[in-house]
């Protein structure tokens, strides 16, 4: 009896341990690996169509853009702990579901920003975008970014755009309190923002930020004390530029102000919803997409960055460019739209590297102390290492982001292109540099062009048996500019070519519905929670009575 009762309390401290995984921020941690290494009950063993499917649904009110976070232990008062996944639309609502029971199929608490004469914006309100044709979003944009979270105080920070009285604008940033979903103090703020220069749309030297055109696309970043939100445009409807705005967490007054081409034009920050990256010393690092690079004078000054990776470090009130990266090549990706800064940037591991891509299908490793600038060169001869992923002129760019795991054999990279296979990099770390070709990759391409697999990675620190590779993508058309089905793929994060699991191979019991376009699976204790176009999220697990 008393051994019955040992291991029952043993059971009830492992379960307990598993229930602890919090997923706060996008893509799981600042380094942006999109890993979680603490997954102790997915593997490769048991993921499979017999022991693996979906579980539950939870039903929105429109379609899910940013990516679903986890936070554990919520003191819910008379309703006690549990954990929350937390979902935002792009009408502008937020939702707060058990992560867990299935049994408990209303949220713990609903949350509106709209009211009165107050809806949320659509794309056929962002009337010279693509020439008034724009298709980028299928209809409401309320809220697209991925949320962050503060654990300690429990409070999760997001950006919700709306249109009030018919023709007003506004963008807020809002600290919900996670218990209940109620405003912190000082919370909402309108986010209005000026800087000096002289680049498009400017008024006597002052550019002014333009909260219908700026698409605040990327994920929020919380570092050091600050929330970081990033701007691009719709369809480079101008005059617009890339904004990179800094929030005090416990104030939410404005801290910090930065423009990437404040005396050029366009420049945005989107990272196809990746967030900024940043360092354990809060150097914060991102990518920018096409736009004015230097002055007609000189490409290299550092005044207007376009088409660059950027290394930023906050000096007060402002935020410095210590380091950069562009391209050699940076007019040609101007030219052709296949421009850097569609990528999110991933800063690997116990090393001094970053890691990023470009539409081009081309990625670049760059140290982070040294970035390069502007090789005047005809190639990219100032950076560690770049690699045509595809082949040159296919069209196969890197969207998302790649991913990282410290494996049992090797530490790799992975990554997705449109038009292309899944690849799998071994990370050589006495040369610093990854193995070429590739050491392996899926064995089928995406089925659609874009924008190829948006991908995770689950494991139990680096043993074997349990790295998961993670991958949604479209099938049967194009997901950038149409509402498409979707597929959530499991690979052996040891060896990619093999597949362990797909929701088309029962696909009654686990199909998808329509792809969240470039929303990574979000996964913890057991569990992958997917967002979905179909106006609901996907949990998918071991099914029951099959462990």
């Amino acid at each position: 009896m008393l051994r019955s009762s040992l291991a029952l309390s043993f059971l009830a401290l492992l379960c307990t341990a598993r229930a602890e995984v919090a997923v706060l921020t996008q893509h799981n941690d600042l380094a942006r690996t999109g890993a979680n290494l603490n997954e102790t009950l997915l593997n490769t063993s048991n993921v499979n169509a017999q022991q693996f499917g979906l579980l539950f649904q939870r039903a929105v009110d429109d379609q899910l853009y940013s990516q679903p976070l986890l936070m554990s232990n919520v003191d819910l008062g008379t309703k006690g702990k549990h954990n929350l996944v937390l979902l935002a639309t792009v009408n502008d609502s937020v939702y707060a579901f058990d992560a867990d029971d299935p049994s408990v199929t209303s949220p713990y608490w609903q949350l509106s920003f709209l009211g009165p004469d107050v809806v949320a914006p659509r794309n056929d309100d962002m009337t010279g975008a693509c020439g008034g044709d724009y298709s980028d979003f299928s209809g409401k944009l309320g809220i697209v970014s991925t949320p962050v979270i503060e654990p300690v105080s429990g409070t999760l920070y997001l950006v919700a755009r709306t249109k009030e009285h018919g023709t007003n604008y506004v963008q807020r940033l809002h600290a919900l309190d996670l218990r209940t979903g109620a405003e912190r103090p000082n919370s909402p703020v309108i986010i209005t923002a000026t800087c000096p220069g002289h680049g498009h749309g400017h008024a006597n030297g002052v550019l002014t930020f333009d909260p219908q055109r700026q698409n605040p696309r990327a994920g929020l970043a919380l570092v050091n004390g600050i929330v970081y939100i990033g701007w691009a445009s719709h369809c480079d409807w101008g005059p617009y530029h890339g904004w990179l705005l800094g929030y005090d967490a416990k104030t939410l007054q404005q801290a910090v102000v930065y423009n990437t081409t404040p005396d050029g034009a366009n420049g945005g920050i989107w990272m196809s919803g990746q967030a900024p990256a940043a360092d354990s010393e809060g150097n914060l690092y991102l990518g920018v997409g096409n736009g004015t690079v230097g002055t007609r004078a000189n490409p290299g000054d550092p005044i207007n960055r376009g088409e660059s990776l950027l290394k930023l470090t906050r000096r007060g009130a402002s935020l410095q460019l210590v380091g950069w990266f562009t391209p050699f090549n940076w007019q040609d990706l101007e030219n052709t739209d296949n421009d850097f800064g569609n990528s999110g940037t991933l800063l690997i591991p116990g090393t001094s590297l970053a890691f990023s891509g470009s539409k081009e299908g081309k990625v670049y490793l760059v140290n982070r102390d040294h970035m390069g600038g502007l090789s005047l060169s005809n190639t990219d001869t100032n950076i560690v290492q770049s690699i045509q992923v595809s082949p040159p002129g296919s069209s196969s760019g890197l969207f998302g982001a790649p991913v990282w795991w410290d494996g049992p054999e090797a530490s790799c990279a992975y990554l997705w292109c449109k038009h292309d296979f899944l690849r799998q990099y071994k990370y050589d770390p006495a040369a610093g540099r990854f193995i070429l070709p590739e050491f392996a990759r899926g064995p089928a391409a995406a089925r659609a062009s874009m924008p190829g697999g948006i991908l995770s990675i689950s494991a139990d620190g680096k043993r074997a048996g349990t790295g998961i590779l993670w991958a949604t993508h479209a099938v049967g058309c194009d997901g950038n500019h149409n509402v498409c089905p979707g597929i959530l793929r499991a690979y052996n994060a040891q060896n990619v070519s093999t597949e362990l699991w797909n929701s088309d191979q029962v696909k009654t019991r686990d199909a998808v519905g329509n792809f969240a376009k470039f929303v990574p699976p979000t996964v913890a204790n057991g569990k992958v929670y997917l967002a979905t176009f179909s106006n609901r999220l996907n949990i998918y697990g071991l099914l029951p009575g099959r462990h």
